[in-house]
């Protein structure tokens, strides 16, 4: 672990405030004053910044497999592991305990990329025995994180994808999405794409807390714009909703979604699993101390007295009053704008390996 990173208090562009131990490390280390002020900067000069450094993930496959009876996909392609986003509660960040890092500041600033993804994608879709389903996109990570801009992982994917006329569906927090409109625009045309942009606020302030590294609110309702003139099926996620944080914000951000051109829209309550429970009550303290107690306490309220179930069914949306006026709210809103419409049926027809008829056309 680098000692660095576990400074306390919150760093300018980073969303976590500490850079604990994983769940599955045998140690942690824990910072304390013993007088010598060696980790603590003089004066008010503030921390040093931390850089974001970009490893090879070697997995030798890309299209991971999904079983989950609540999430609306079976096949799914992250290009990255760690998001530098930044966004403290992601549910991705206990992934980044199986290689032995952080959930904290590690899981923002080391993270990983599979350069080969293109090829090994390309591979496994000309496969004879694969079965085509719609594949999904920032399920894990986010696809458009500022690294996108250099690496061009995903794009290379959206390539391969398009190559194969293959469906496939987008989530992202990323305005850079629009640079791919070259790619996603005809493939929608065609029945086979449709994108989800996560608006959690309207609030540049809030959301720079929230999601320190990710487009503002203004750039992401831009995109929804560009999309949907585009022809693009393009609803919007407000994921998650925080009791007492930006569930205020229930219909402002659909009427904004809306008039944006978003077609559809949906929610999903915090969660909070593993190790996020205590990031997310350490950026609590750190950005809301006079709130902390109450949000927390409201959290409970959802998830039947903790921090969190992972009961299927009930993960995305808790139980309760609390949970319950949430969904009333955000029911009510959706469908006075028409945002409730079914997800696009992707057509999986089309779907061909290229090369393959004229090879077989020879024997």
């Amino acid at each position: 672990m680098n000692i660095d990173a576990v400074e306390l208090g919150p760093r300018k562009g980073r969303g976590a405030v500490t850079n604990k131990a994983g769940r599955f490390e045998r140690y942690d280390r824990v910072l304390t004053d013993d007088g010598w002020n060696v980790h603590e900067p003089a004066g008010d000069e503030p921390p040093p910044k931390l850089r974001t450094t970009l490893g090879i993930d070697t997995a030798k496959t890309v299209i991971a497999r999904n079983k989950s009876p609540d999430v609306p996909f079976d096949q799914s392609i992250n290009p990255y592991r760690g998001c530098e986003h930044g966004c403290v509660y992601c549910f991705a960040r206990p992934s980044h305990a199986y290689y032995g890092l952080s959930s904290g500041l590690d899981f923002e600033t080391r993270l990983f990329h599979k350069p080969d993804a293109a090829q090994v994608l390309r591979r496994e879709l000309s496969n004879p025995k694969y079965v085509p389903k719609p594949i999904a996109l920032g399920t894990n990570t986010d696809p458009y994180q500022p690294i996108e801009k250099a690496e061009e992982t995903t794009r290379q994917v959206l390539q391969v994808l398009a190559e194969f006329n293959h469906p496939f569906t987008i989530v992202t927090k990323g305005a850079l999405i629009t640079r791919d409109l070259d790619i996603i625009g005809p493939m929608a045309e065609k029945g086979m794409a449709a994108v989800w942009l996560s608006v959690t606020t309207l609030d540049r302030k809030l959301a720079n807390v929230m999601e320190p590294r990710a487009s503002t609110p203004t750039k992401r309702l831009d995109a929804v714009r560009a999309l949907s003139e585009a022809g693009v099926p393009t609803g919007i996620l407000m994921a998650p909703i925080i009791p007492a944080i930006n569930d205020w914000e229930i219909e402002r951000v659909l009427e904004a979604s809306k008039e944006a051109g978003a077609d559809r829209a949906g929610y999903v309550l915090l969660r909070l699993p593993h190790e996020i429970k205590d990031l997310f009550t350490e950026w609590l303290e750190a950005h809301f101390p006079d709130r902390a107690t109450r949000v927390l306490s409201l959290v409970k309220q959802t998830r039947g007295g903790r921090l969190y179930d992972s009961t299927w069914g009930k993960r995305q949306r808790g139980e309760g009053p609390v949970a319950d006026l949430i969904a009333k709210r955000f029911g009510v809103a959706v469908r006075k704008l028409k945002l409730d419409g079914p997800r696009p049926d992707l057509d999986l027809s089309r779907f061909t390996v290229p090369g393959r008829a004229e090879q077989l056309s020879l024997l």
